[in-house]
């Protein structure tokens, strides 16, 4: 499997380092779109201006490595490469653009075709969706494509950090971060210096007078549902149809966009499994699912679907001027919206079903690489999240350990 930026340029595999640590205030965060110049230009300008290595810039490759993380960063987006590489579709929910990226030679084209994705993922996200993160992301992404130690801090990583710039500097790089501008207010990116001597790092046994940065950025654990809350949205559903898609992704694993993407012909009942046609990345999979997913599509099948339909969407509208349609990423959020508002839940998004399942069948003793492909990861990578939500399973293997140690 390759990731997509696979599929528009290699990223050149030399490390050099550059720490960007980029501070944007809490208001910040909260605006649905920043105010110019904005985190992501001020960034592509200190590395025009203050980078030690030019011809390490690759401006394709920092843009299709942004459009990587974007994808891994919200989970309602994908993005698909044109035959020959010099367009993109990015998806976003039921709404969709075409990017040109074959004309992205320079920086200045970096920041503004990156600032116009940006721009649609933010305008066609659900609400609700942080808006600065997708900007953090992209950055984050071009960032990794000149170094692999590098990121950038939002506001809260950059104060949990506690970075003291006021120490000695050395070494390779640059720190960025962004800060207020004390007569006018405004919030700007200001290059502070090398990277610090003080930061924790590494050194290599090859190369014992040099050290690699350990900063990373904070990786959130998503939450999970208990047996009892899943079992109170359950209960909390009005309809087979309903039951079926919750159980697609919580007993399966199914993003949301797999859940109302399945077809009829991806159903394999004799076998207990159901084919994904166009998952995250356009990969394709076939993944067994709960006896339980089947009964509730049967029932949903034979009571509640309106026959002689014009589409093969397993999903539709049951009620209402689109009756028989394709039932929309909306509704299904509207949908668990109800249910949690009825079951007395604050929580419990569609992500969060299909993490809650991940997390259970690692609990559950299922191998790291078999969670890796009933999630449909590219990599191992994503799927070692699932070591740290298991909770109980880590408990249990850690008092199994320390009896043998301690007989």
């Amino acid at each position: 499997m390759t990731r997509f930026r696979d599929t528009i340029a290699p990223v050149r595999g030399r490390a050099l380092l550059l720490l960007l640590a980029i501070a944007a205030s809490t208001a910040l965060a909260r605006e649905a779109a920043p105010a110019p110049p904005g985190p992501l230009r001020e960034t592509i300008a200190r590395i025009r201006d203050h980078y030690v290595d030019p011809e390490r810039i690759d401006p394709r490759a920092m843009l299709s490595a942004a459009l990587d993380e974007i994808q891994r960063s919200v989970a309602e987006v994908m993005v698909r490469a044109s035959e020959g590489g010099g367009d993109v579709t990015v998806q976003v929910s039921d709404h969709s653009r075409a990017f040109r990226v074959s004309d992205v030679t320079t920086l200045d084209a970096l920041g503004a075709r990156t600032g116009e994705i940006v721009d649609f993922v933010r305008a066609s996200a659900r609400p609700g969706t942080d808006g600065a993160r997708i900007e953090y992301a992209a950055i984050n992404g071009m960032l990794s494509t000149l170094d692999p130690h590098s990121t950038l801090l939002d506001p809260e990583d950059s104060k949990e950090m506690g970075v003291n710039l006021s120490g000695k500097f050395g070494g390779l790089g640059i720190v960025i971060r962004m800060r207020k501008d004390p007569a006018t207010g405004e919030m700007g990116v200001a290059v502070v210096g090398p990277v610090p001597r003080g930061l924790p790092t590494r050194r290599q046994r090859s190369r014992p007078g040099q050290g690699v940065p350990l900063t990373r950025r904070t990786r959130r654990l998503p939450k999970i549902l208990n047996p009892g809350e899943v079992d109170a949205l359950t209960a909390a559903l009005r309809t087979h149809r309903d039951r079926a898609m919750v159980a697609a992704m919580v007993l399966g694993g199914l993003r949301r966009c797999e859940v109302l993407g399945l077809r009829m012909e991806d159903l394999r009942v004799g076998e207990r499994r159901v084919f994904i046609a166009e998952g995250k990345g356009g990969h394709q999979r076939l993944v067994p699912v709960s006896a339980r997913f089947f009964v509730a599509v049967q029932a949903y099948l034979q009571a509640e679907r309106p026959p002689g339909l014009g589409t093969d969407s397993v999903s539709v509208v049951l009620k209402g001027p689109r009756r028989g349609q394709p039932l929309a990423v909306r509704g299904l959020d509207e949908i668990l919206s109800g249910a949690r508002r009825r079951a007395g839940l604050d929580h419990a998004t569609c992500h969060e079903l299909r993490h809650t399942c991940l997390t259970r069948l690692r609990e559950a003793g299922m191998a790291l690489e078999a969670v890796q492909a009933q999630a449909g990861h590219a990599s191992i990578e994503p799927t070692w999240i699932y070591l740290h939500l298991a909770d109980d399973w880590l408990a249990s293997q850690y008092r199994k350990a320390a009896e043998v140690i301690d007989a």
